[in-house]
């Protein structure tokens, strides 16, 4: 007889860790889209919010996991 018990031997992480990725794709795919996005604004539109092209570029350029 094992002293390991089916319910011992159960991850109860995996819930939380497969969330967690889950919730960080979902994050990264976000930023890549709103970025992506910011890239196709006109001129007008970036002056309304005050935002330069050259502020667009400085965040388009960076990788999607980045914040």
């Amino acid at each position: 007889m094992s002293i390991f018990s089916h319910e011992s031997m159960t991850n109860h992480h995996a819930d939380g860790l497969l969330n967690q990725v889950g919730e960080t794709l979902h994050i990264w795919w976000d930023r890549y889209e709103r970025r992506r996005e910011l890239s196709q604004w006109s001129d007008r539109d970036l002056h309304d919010i005050g935002v330069s092209r050259s502020d667009v570029a400085f965040e388009t350029e960076k990788p999607f996991w980045r914040a």
